[in-house]
């Protein structure tokens, strides 16, 4: 069985979701993007972190719960060695871990306005 058959895309979208508040995660943003011609995955998922070593323990997090959940690895991460933005790539769904300033500067929910953008709301 393949790595991505394991669990849906709800599934580790939720469990990515949650790596994320376990590290206090900030803003986080889902982008629906199954009925968008020509997307290049199916979701997005984009939070930030308020420094670089939290970028380090959002990402490490989102690691370990896909890992150990699942069996499941990214299949390439872009970013860790300066965690200014982070970019972990499962295949159909690609996460953006940004710092505060980067996540603002580069805007990507404006980007990929087209798919179905769901704010998640913040863990208690």
């Amino acid at each position: 069985m393949e790595e991505t058959e394991s669990l849906n895309v709800g599934q580790r979208s939720q469990l990515i979701v949650e790596a994320i508040q376990e590290k206090k995660g900030k803003q986080i943003v889902t982008i629906d993007l199954s009925q968008v011609e020509k997307s290049i995955c199916e979701c997005f998922i984009i939070c930030h972190g308020d420094s670089a070593t939290q970028v380090g323990a959002i990402t490490e997090s989102i690691e370990k719960k896909l890992k150990e959940n699942g069996g499941i690895r990214a299949h390439h991460v872009e970013g860790r060695q300066n965690s200014q933005w982070v970019l972990l790539d499962y295949f159909d769904i690609l996460v953006h871990v940004f710092q505060d300033e980067y996540r603002s500067f580069f805007k990507l929910e404006e980007l990929w306005a087209d798919g179905k953008v769901v704010m998640v709301k913040e863990a208690s």
